[in-house]
C-alpha cells in the first residue's frame, strides 16, 4: 500500500530542499580529501587559533573548584551561567569593547544561547511574528534562507563601503508604503559575511534612529539586531574603533549578538544576546529552556575562565595571525587574478574575501565552478579516476544575494574565500587554481 507523505508544516514543506549551504556543507564532510582538496568556502576558523592547552588548563580548572563552578557537569539553566554572563560584563566594560560604560552594561541583561549565535538568531525567528525582515545584500546567506523557510520576507537593501546603505533602505522604506507596519526586525552583520565590509558608526547610529522613527510611527518596537560575530576580529590597526548600537539605545529596541566560537573554539558552542530586559528576551529564554538549556554547562564555566584569564593575549594572537594572511592573501589575489577581478572587497576584519569578476561567471552551473569541482568532463582538468587533481571549495556569489534583489546579475559573478582554515602555503596553491579556472573558462 502506498502511502501518502505526513503532513508537514510550512517550515516543513520548504526545508524538505536542502538550502544552498547544506549542500555545500553535506558534500565537504562526505567527499572532501585532506591534503589534496582546498577549504576556501566552509568558513572554518584556523585550527591554530584554538588555544587547546587554554582550554585543557580552563576545564582542570572548572572541575577542580566545585564551589565556583557549582554542577558543571549537570543540566544549566536557561538564561546562561551566573559565572560566564559576569565574565562577559568584564570583558565588554574592561575592554570597553564598542565604549560600552558599566552603566550602560547595567541597563542590559545578557543571556547565553543553546548553540551559539545561530540559536540565538533562530530563536529570534520563531518567537517573532512572521513579516518583513530588512537586512543588507549581499546577505548573511545562511540566515536568511532559514527565515524565509520560517515565512519571512527579505528586504535586502545593497551594501557600499560603510556597510548597509541607509539612504537607499529609507528609500526602500518609503517604496513599502503601507506595508512598512509588516516590519519586524532589521538585521544587519556588522562585519559583513560574506563581504567582511566593516558598518561604520555612522551608519549603526542611522540604522538605530530610521528603527526608532518606524518604532514611533508604528507604535510598537521595531528590533535591530545586530550580529557581531566577527567584530572581534578587525585586525586592520586603521580601522574604526567600533560603537555599540546600545550607547543610542532610547526605546529599547537593539540588540547585539556576539560569540566566542571566533575568538576562542566554535566547539565551545557560546554565542550570547546583550540587549533591554522585556518580552523579546522572555520569550528568547523560554525557547532556550524548550531546547534543553542553554549550551552545556562545563562549556560555559570554561569560557567564564578563559575570559577572566586569558581572553587579551588570546585575541592580539588570532587577529595577528589573521592580519598576517590577509597582507599575503591579497597579495596573491592582486598578482593572480587583478586584472580578471571588477572589485575585491574584505581582508581587514574577519576571514573572508569577496571577489567581483568582470566577465567570468561563478554560480554552480558555469565552467568556473566546473573546473574548481573537477566535474567538467575533460580528463586532462579533472584527472583520471583516483588521481590528485585538488578540488577548490568557495562560495558562489549566488548564494549570498538575494534572488529577488537588486544584485542578481552580479551575483553571477561573485565568490567568497575564506582564508581563515587553510595554512598560507596551501592558500596561495588555491588562488593559483582560481586564476586557472578563470582563464579556463574565458577560453
Amino acid at each position: 500500500m502506498q502511502l501518502d507523505p505526513m503532513p508537514f508544516s510550512a517550515y516543513g514543506v520548504a526545508s524538505c530542499v536542502p538550502s544552498p549551504v547544506s549542500r555545500m556543507m553535506a558534500a565537504f564532510a562526505a567527499d572532501f580529501r585532506d591534503e589534496v582538496d582546498i577549504n576556501l568556502g566552509v568558513g572554518y576558523v584556523n585550527e591554530n587559533t584554538i588555544p587547546r592547552d587554554r582550554i585543557e588548563e580552563a576545564l582542570h580548572a572548572v572541575l577542580s573548584d566545585p564551589r565556583k563552578y557549582r554542577l558543571a557537569l549537570n543540566y544549566g539553566g536557561p538564561v546562561g551561567s551566573a559565572n560566564l554572563i559576569a565574565s562577559l560584563r568584564r570583558f565588554h566594560a574592561e575592554r570597553r569593547l564598542g565604549g560600552l560604560t558599566d552603566d550602560v552594561l547595567a541597563r542590559n541583561e545578557i543571556i547565553i544561547g543553546p548553540n551559539g549565535a545561530t540559536s540565538l538568531l533562530e530563536g529570534i525567528a520563531q518567537v517573532m511574528a512572521p513579516g518583513i525582515v530588512v537586512t543588507s545584500d549581499p546577505m548573511y546567506y545562511i540566515y536568511t534562507n532559514y527565515l524565509e523557510r520560517r515565512g519571512f520576507e527579505i528586504c535586502a537593501v545593497p551594501e557600499d563601503e560603510e556597510g548597509i546603505d541607509t539612504e537607499r533602505l529609507e528609500a526602500r522604506l518609503r517604496t513599502l508604503g503601507q506595508r512598512r507596519g509588516a516590519v519586524r526586525f532589521f538585521y544587519v552583520v556588522t562585519v559583513g559575511n560574506p563581504t567582511c565590509r566593516i558598518l561604520s558608526n555612522a551608519r549603526r547610529r542611522r540604522l538605530v534612529e530610521i528603527a526608532a522613527r518606524l518604532s514611533r510611527e508604528l507604535g510598537r518596537q521595531v528590533p535591530v539586531v545586530f550580529d557581531k560575530a566577527y567584530e572581534s576580529l578587525i585586525h586592520d590597526p586603521a580601522a574604526e574603533k567600533p560603537e555599540s548600537g546600545l550607547l543610542g539605545d532610547e526605546l529599547g529596541i537593539v540588540y547585539e549578538i556576539g560569540t566566542l566560537s571566533k575568538i576562542l573554539a566554535p566547539a565551545l558552542r557560546i554565542g550570547y544576546l546583550m540587549g533591554r530586559a522585556g518580552p523579546l528576551v522572555q520569550a528568547l529564554v523560554q525557547k532556550t529552556s524548550d531546547a534543553g538549556f542553554s549550551a552545556p554547562l562545563v562549556t560555559q564555566e570554561v569560557a567564564s575562565y578563559l575570559l577572566d584569564h586569558h581572553v587579551g593575549p588570546q585575541i592580539d594572537r588570532v587577529n595577528a595571525g589573521y592580519r598576517e594572511k590577509a597582507a599575503a592573501t591579497r597579495r596573491w589575489i592582486e598578482d593572480r587574478l587583478g586584472p580578471a577581478l571588477a572589485e575585491c572587497c574584505g581582508g581587514r576584519a574577519g576571514f573572508y574575501f569577496y571577489l567581483t569578476f568582470g566577465e567570468v561567471q561563478t554560480h554552480e552551473r558555469s565552467a568556473f565552478f566546473r573546473f574548481l569541482s573537477r566535474t567538467t568532463g575533460s580528463a586532462a582538468v579533472d584527472g583520471h579516476a583516483g588521481s590528485k587533481n585538488p578540488r577548490v571549495v568557495y562560495v558562489p556569489g549566488e548564494f549570498c544575494v538575494h534572488p529577488r534583489g537588486d544584485l542578481v546579475e552580479p551575483g553571477r559573478r561573485q565568490l567568497r574565500l575564506s582564508y581563515g582554515f587553510e595554512e598560507l602555503a596551501r592558500i596561495e596553491q588555491a588562488i593559483a587554481l582560481v586564476a586557472e579556472a578563470a582563464a579556463w573558462a574565458r577560453r
